[in-house]
């Protein structure tokens, strides 16, 4: 298969196009920044028509992963950036497909699973979950993170390509042992004896195994069944706290000191981002995948921390590099 990947430098996108490679795929990256890479990495704005767009033209599969992080202060100017950079390269991923005369077979759109309203009681599968936007009582950030995420699907559901179908990707957090990831950072606060509770810790984590993520990337392309919104979670979300004695574990330490919320508040503005990354109840269940048969090789946190600690350490042995995970 030929895989186009906007927006494909980032972890997620490395972490794809690596797999894809290994399985002897040919594997296009566009990047507003291209670098040196093991597969083509080709030049594209994400906003106009260019000749970027030949690559999607005869692909098999686009992924597109495009969108400025949302790891920051949502001050207007970062709004403005954020919204626009998923906007736009949507639109424009779109055109490229609705122009070719070889359109692909599939379209891998990212979203996020925070699109789900924050709360504690059922989890939230792609049929009966509650969007968010209207909960009460959480700050106005969390909103605006809803209309990016709205916008972002609105524009890729208006998108016409009637020969590709099409899948919304909302994610949880990716969990894999890079370097500069979301699990290196939470092991590294572990590590130095920081990895407590975040606020009350009852706000539920939904995560995803890294080689889970890719196995259930492969699943989707192959059956055709599967449109629209699909849930890329582990099965068994847990509370923050939980989820952070069950890394202390993993790792062998046993103290953790919890954070605060005026602490959180303290050092996201330090950092330069916002606490609605750590503090959003997040429970999202994986109903589409699991019902079309998909297996999940690490459903549990346990058994996903003990792995990701493992490698880590090997990793940091130099017995792995990233190119063999």
């Amino acid at each position: 298969m030929k895989i186009v990947i906007p927006g494909g430098t980032g972890q997620i996108g490395v972490m794809l196009a690596r797999a894809f490679q290994q399985a002897g795929h040919e594997v296009v990256v566009l990047s507003r920044h291209p670098r040196h890479a093991p597969w083509r990495v080709l030049t594209w704005d994400a906003e106009t028509h260019g000749d970027w767009m030949a690559e999607i033209d005869g692909a098999d599969v686009v992924i597109n992963l495009a969108g400025r992080s949302v790891n920051c202060r949502y001050n207007a100017e970062n709004r403005r950036l954020i919204t626009a950079s998923r906007v736009k390269s949507t639109q424009i991923v779109g055109e490229a497909i609705a122009c070719a005369t070889h359109p692909p077979s599939i379209w891998l759109q990212a979203s996020t699973a925070t699109i789900y309203a924050h709360r504690y009681d059922t989890p939230n599968d792609e049929t009966t979950g509650i969007l968010g936007g209207s909960e009460p009582h959480v700050p106005e950030t969390w909103r605006f993170s809803i209309d990016v995420a709205t916008a972002w699907e609105q524009t890729f559901n208006a998108a016409m390509t009637p020969h590709t179908r099409k899948v919304l990707l909302r994610s949880a957090i990716t969990l894999s042992p890079d370097r500069g990831g979301i699990f290196d950072v939470l092991l590294g606060l572990v590590r130095v004896g920081l990895g407590g509770r975040a606020g009350d810790g009852k706000q539920y984590v939904s995560w995803i195994h890294d080689q889970d993520f890719i196995r259930s990337i492969f699943w989707l392309i192959e059956h055709d069944e599967l449109v629209g919104p699909v849930n890329l979670a582990a099965p068994n979300p847990v509370p923050n706290a939980e989820f952070m004695r069950i890394l202390r574990n993993a790792w062998g330490i046993s103290i953790g000191l919890p954070a605060m919320n005026w602490m959180l508040e303290i050092g996201t503005f330090l950092l330069q981002t916002e606490t609605e990354l750590v503090l959003k109840s997040r429970r999202v269940i994986p109903g589409k995948l699991q019902q079309s048969g998909f297996t999940f090789q690490f459903p549990t946190w346990a058994a996903a921390a003990k792995d990701l600690c493992m490698r880590w350490r090997a990793m940091s042995a130099g017995k792995l590099t990233q190119a063999t995970l």
